[in-house]
């Protein structure tokens, strides 16, 4: 059986972004990737020094970072997502970072975690776009505390799917599964996969988009480890069953990757890796694994698909 944390390599050009060379960024971290046409596009949270509307440290916004090879980016200047309304509660929503992108046709589903002004928990926002111009919000879709919600790609069984992640903070975060008629109505929750697995997932543990495969759904989680020294992230994957999501039918033991180099050791949130999705390339049996690290730097770690999906079968 292959060491799972010896798939993915690290890019030679990490990390692609450095809040450094953003004057006036105080924070550059986790960002949800998406091939758009013949452009890699990266939702890239971003907190700026001055922020112009903001609670507290709660000031985070979503910029759009584009490039034509995968590596060497251009970060936009304008914040792509918000409420595009004052009315209650619109009004309260704020700290639009940590999103997830999924293709369902021709339209890209975002789901944004969102903060309320006044309140502890966040909660995810759905949103979407066909061009990555223009952004259209649609509803709340989750209630607190849910940090992480990620959707299906296509309806299962007539449904649509979307993974939860409630809890976080001093609660354990766990990940939940529910169904939809329309991507707005939720319910038939059911426990999935809970934290505390494996040493690297003890206190949390948190889905992205899951990822078609022929041997069943591959969903990229986070999570969280905290011993004496502080708090670690790291990056894992499970496998879900094609027709019944429901059903894990594999899982990595060993973590895929963890805070291990300097850029990943030490920044605002010191030992920090991770992601809000991946790309996958079956053709080219590739996967490109874009993460956040210490919530300064954008990175980029790349690894056979077909490997990532055996190690999750072979270590369950």
């Amino acid at each position: 059986m292959k060491d799972a944390t010896r798939i993915l390599r690290r890019h030679p050009a990490n990390p692609l972004l450095h809040v450094k060379d953003y004057p006036g960024i105080a924070q550059l971290y986790n960002p949800a990737p998406v091939q758009h046409n013949d452009e890699t596009l990266l939702l890239v949270s971003v907190v700026e020094h001055a922020a112009k509307r903001g609670y507290g440290r709660d000031v985070g916004q979503t910029r759009i970072a584009r490039s034509k090879d995968g590596v060497h980016f251009t970060l936009g200047t304008g914040n792509f997502i918000d409420v595009q309304s004052e009315a209650h509660p619109w009004s309260l929503y704020h700290h639009f970072i940590d999103n997830r992108v999924t293709k369902i046709g021709d339209t890209y589903y975002i789901v944004t975690p969102v903060m309320v002004h006044g309140f502890v928990s966040p909660l995810g926002m759905l949103g979407r776009t066909r061009d990555f111009v223009t952004y259209e919000r649609m509803d709340t879709i989750t209630l607190p505390p849910n940090r992480g919600a990620s959707l299906f790609s296509e309806k299962i069984n007539g449904k649509y799917w979307k993974l939860d992640r409630p809890g976080g903070g001093s609660v354990r975060g766990d990940i939940w599964i529910s169904s939809s008629p329309d991507l707005l109505h939720w319910g038939g929750y059911q426990p999935l996969l809970a934290a505390n697995y494996r040493f690297w997932n003890t206190d949390k543990i948190g889905p992205t988009p899951p990822i078609k495969t022929d041997k069943g759904w591959l969903v990229i989680i986070h999570g969280v480890f905290t011993p004496a020294g502080g708090t670690y992230y790291y990056i894992g994957a499970m496998l879900l069953d094609l027709n019944e999501p429901w059903k894990i039918i594999g899982k990595t033991n060993s973590y895929l990757l963890g805070p291990e180099e300097e850029y990943e050791k030490h920044g605002n949130c010191d030992n920090t890796v991770f992601p809000c999705g991946a790309i996958a390339d079956a053709a080219k049996d590739e996967l490109r694994l874009y993460y956040g690290a210490c919530d300064n730097y954008i990175c980029l770690a790349t690894g056979s698909l077909s490997e990532v999906v055996q190690a999750c079968i072979g270590e369950i």
